[in-house]
């Protein structure tokens, strides 16, 4: 049987997928094209506004867009990391630097991964992924698989920092709380021309020695100076579930 010619085989798909009932309204029975199902060929073509939900969230806000170097204290759940990443896909959308560069701590969380295959991107990629599930929430995967490739956005670990300086870019230091107190000073005094820096952590929770945490010292020590903006956020910051603070207080 010779095939049909593509027009007319489309406009028969087309009437299939179609009927018109006694009244004239065109019914849909099956078939036919859903947004659903092409999600992944298109980009994301809107951006979430992004706004405070507490008073710390709010000062925090205020404290990275007035200070160059800012450190976030305070529980799980309060926004540090995600504000914080959200400010910097903002002030490189806006022109404002020239790149974005995240760094956390490749340290494990209480129980030993053992050996893990692969690259050294395989490697630490599951310590970096709280990084990548928020600067996914801002940007599309598009964007951002195109921003990394060109070095727009850096994810390293704390130990890839030494001897950089980071001139023109907005720095996230996330989970601090597992770094020693020279690990924090080396990545303070990274800090370079046109740049911001923001550091969060949560003190209370280190999966380091509680002596050889330096997040909470260095903060005792940095909130004398001027021009550093040391915000801690408590209990009633926190934005995820209810249940969240209420373990906090107890535990």
């Amino acid at each position: 049987m010779a095939k049909r010619p593509v027009k007319r085989a489309t406009r028969e798909n087309a009437r299939s997928a179609t009927r018109e009932d006694p009244r004239g309204r065109l019914q849909v029975v099956h078939g036919g094209w859903n947004p659903a199902n092409d999600s992944a060929a298109r980009d994301q073509s809107y951006i979430k506004t992004i706004k405070a939900k507490s008073k710390g969230q709010e000062k925090l806000m205020a404290a990275i867009d007035a200070n160059n170097l800012v450190m976030a204290l305070g529980p799980a759940g309060t926004g540090k990391t995600y504000i914080a990443i959200a400010k910097a896909v903002e002030a490189l959308e806006a022109g404002k630097v020239g790149r974005i560069v995240l760094s956390r701590p490749a340290v494990e969380a209480g129980e030993s991964l053992g050996y893990l295959p692969g690259a050294m991107e395989d490697k630490l990629a599951p310590y970096l992924r709280p990084l990548y599930d928020a600067l996914s929430d801002r940007l599309s995967p598009k964007a951002l698989k195109s921003m990394m490739a060109e070095g727009q956005i850096e994810i390293a670990p704390v130990g890839f920092m030494r001897g950089r300086t980071l001139n023109n870019a907005f720095v996230v230091i996330d989970e601090a709380q597992n770094c020693t107190f020279g690990q924090i000073k080396m990545l303070l005094t990274r800090l370079g021309w046109h740049s911001t820096m923001v550091v969060t952590g949560d003190p209370a929770q280190t999966d380091l020695l509680p002596e050889l945490s330096g997040l909470g010292e260095a903060a005792a020590k940095l909130q004398t100076l001027k021009d550093i903006s040391v915000i801690r956020l408590e209990e009633q910051d926190i934005v995820r579930h209810p249940l969240v603070a209420r373990m906090l207080t107890v535990l």
